[in-house]
């Protein structure tokens, strides 16, 4: 791993799994942990056992995450060393803990590290989720705002959230992204104008303006649709190509014959070079 690598996961909140079933699924929330730069998953008895050759394959190459795993016999093992734990359920539970949202939950989460905290989210069975008394472990609660009627999560799946709002807290803008699209110069009303210009003498000379007297109104219509779009120097170029193919190339001359115009003066030469000589 590179450094960037390890001080971006190395402060982030132990993901602890208890009592995990398929080392498949281990091997997804590893893989979740991976995209969103966490690495520190601990296990509580899981069911097959570990290592697991399942986990690392679902893994998809998130190794770091897998090689470092530590497998506990009981949860209180598992979170003894850690100074405040996330519960997540997707049902309401007796008791005063405070509930919140995953946003909330990974500002909060990013505060603490950033304090010098060591923090958990505690991830229940796949089956049916945590005990209340493995509740009872964590400082609050987190929830998913999911469908009431469907409010079951894939164990990776509600592990993806919470890695992802981890992630996302940590950006200096949480609208931030990886990368952006490439800067766009807006085209100048020169351009534009040119470009309505071409296709209206385009529109013109295949009769699409009828009856005439429409045509004021057809054409405000056009200049209306297209300047809605805030088109960029190089949209207006690629338009501009499009007009000018339909002012050279029809179904009868289409592209791959050339231009009409050089294969009119082709075919003239050949019809000259063709008469008899007498001529």
């Amino acid at each position: 791993m590179s450094e960037a690598h390890n001080s971006l996961s190395s402060s982030g909140p132990a993901i602890i799994l208890v009592e995990p079933q398929l080392g498949e699924n281990i091997g997804m929330v590893a893989r979740a942990m991976a995209n969103f730069g966490l690495s520190e998953l601990r296990l509580v008895n899981p069911r097959d056992g570990w290592p697991s050759e399942k986990a690392r394959a679902a893994a998809s190459r998130a190794d770091h995450v897998i090689d470092a795993v530590k497998v506990f016999d009981d949860l209180p093992s598992a979170v003894t060393d850690l100074n405040f734990i996330f519960a997540t359920t997707a049902r309401q539970r007796d008791g005063f803990k405070t509930v919140r949202g995953p946003v909330d939950a990974g500002r909060m989460l990013r505060g603490r590290s950033s304090a010098g905290q060591r923090t958990g989210i505690l991830f229940g069975r796949e089956r049916f989720g945590l005990y209340n008394e493995e509740v009872g472990l964590a400082d609050e609660i987190v929830t998913f705002p999911v469908d009431p009627g469907f409010a079951s999560l894939n164990i990776a799946q509600a592990v993806l959230l919470m890695s992802y709002e981890w992630m996302k807290s940590g950006l200096e803008a949480e609208t931030d992204t990886n990368f952006t699209g490439p800067e766009r110069q807006p085209a100048t009303k020169d351009q534009l104008h040119g470009l309505f210009a071409h296709l209206e003498a385009a529109l013109e000379a295949r009769g699409y303006f009828r009856p005439a007297e429409k045509k004021p109104k057809m054409v405000d219509n056009l200049r209306a649709v297209l300047t809605r779009a805030g088109f960029a120097e190089q949209e207006l170029k690629v338009l501009r190509g499009v007009v000018s193919s339909l002012d050279y190339f029809s179904p009868r001359e289409p592209r791959g014959a050339g231009y009409p115009e050089r294969k009119a003066r082709a075919d003239r030469n050949t019809h000259t070079d063709r008469r008899p000589a007498d001529e």
